[in-house]
């Protein structure tokens, strides 16, 4: 299937690894222009280079998106880049911790940023004929127990996916589509799930166990179904959350 990503317009935040890096490589494959951004000023660079040796038109920045002023310009200096913007990912996210400092990091790099690129980019989006936003949420959103304790990552998902709908709906007459998708464990080389792997060699091998394809999700499993909500091809899909996990989840969707 043709999904019409050519000559679209994408920007991905946290792209220098993994998910990010995964969706940034099958936009920019599918023709996109891509305009990226991460932390790591270092991969973020070789990242920008090996996406422009794929043909397309890559634009870079090195930025903390919990920074909102630092985000907000990354935005509109990306749509001034690639001549505007059609499809925004919003996949940084902070680490699983403890604490105040771990709720106050998975809030403002999770839930708030998601906030000021729909915010920031919607002019853009406005202006594009196809315009989707895609946010990487979690099973851990959708279920208590997927992880050992209580903590903030599963709850900011969750936020995300209500700011998600309640935005479809509320820019859906702009024409501007918003969905998410709700990884379970995702394995890629030097992950958490490849950290657990060589640490909790019995938890890795739980998830894999209780998995109903029994394997884990590749970045690329992600990066598929991305490109495929924030194309034309799913240009009557909105305010919807799409779980890929393998059959990790344990319950029913209507």
């Amino acid at each position: 299937m043709d999904l019409n990503l050519k000559g679209k317009r994408a920007l991905i935040t946290g792209a220098s690894r993994g998910i990010g890096l995964a969706i940034a490589r099958t936009l920019s494959a599918e023709g996109a222009a891509v305009g990226i951004c991460a932390r790591g000023a270092e991969a973020l660079a070789e990242v920008a280079g090996q996406l422009g040796e794929q043909g397309g038109p890559v634009f870079h920045r090195t930025l903390d998106v919990a920074d909102t002023a630092a985000l907000t310009a990354f935005v509109n200096d990306t749509a001034a880049a690639l001549d505007g913007l059609d499809i925004i990912v919003a996949n940084a996210s902070a680490s699983v911790g403890d604490g105040t400092d771990a709720w106050l990091n998975n809030f403002h790099t999770d839930l708030m940023s998601l906030v000021t690129l729909i915010e920031v980019a919607t002019p853009h989006l406005e202006r594009s004929e196809s315009a989707a936003v895609v946010a990487i949420a979690s099973t851990s959103a959708l279920e208590a127990g997927i992880l050992p304790t209580a903590n903030s990552f599963g709850a900011v998902k969750a936020a995300m996916l209500q700011h998600v709908s309640a935005q479809a709906r509320q820019l859906g007459p702009k024409r501007i589509r918003l969905n998410a998708v709700s990884p379970g464990p995702v394995f890629f080389d030097g992950g958490v799930w490849d950290n657990i792997r060589t640490g909790i060699p019995a938890l890795f091998e739980g998830a894999i166990g209780a998995t109903a394809l029994g394997k884990l999700a590749s970045a690329e499993d992600v990066a598929s179904a991305v490109a495929y909500l924030a194309s034309p091809a799913a240009g009557h899909i909105t305010g919807t959350n799409l779980v890929i996990d393998g059959g990790f989840t344990h319950r029913f969707d209507y």
